[in-house]
């Protein structure tokens, strides 16, 4: 006959085993950390390369100048009589074209 109670394992882990695992996720974490996460860094300004901040105000000017464009009136070419409508008003002079048709 065989004594099966010689082959057991422990019931509980070494305190010792169980630190050094933490220990080790511990340091590949942090290893993991240091290597992805971006950094922010500074830059220098360079000639030519815009800003955040400076493409930001491009974006509104430009969204300011569509928006006028859009609502106002204004000559395209006057010499031949193309003129610029808001488009509310495009779209009701066409409504008013076809329905004549």
């Amino acid at each position: 006959m065989s004594d099966s109670a010689n082959l057991s394992f422990p019931r509980r882990t070494p305190v010792f085993t169980t630190v050094l695992v933490l220990l080790c996720f511990t340091v590949f974490g942090w290893l993991a950390w240091k290597v992805y996460v971006p950094r922010a860094y500074t830059v220098e300004k360079v000639e030519g390369v815009r800003t955040p901040a400076d493409r930001k105000a491009l974006l509104v000017e430009k969204l300011a100048a569509d928006r006028a464009a859009a609502t106002g009136y204004a000559w395209v070419d006057q010499k031949a009589g193309v003129v610029r409508l808001p488009i509310g008003r495009a779209i009701e002079l066409t409504v008013r074209d076809h329905s004549k048709k």
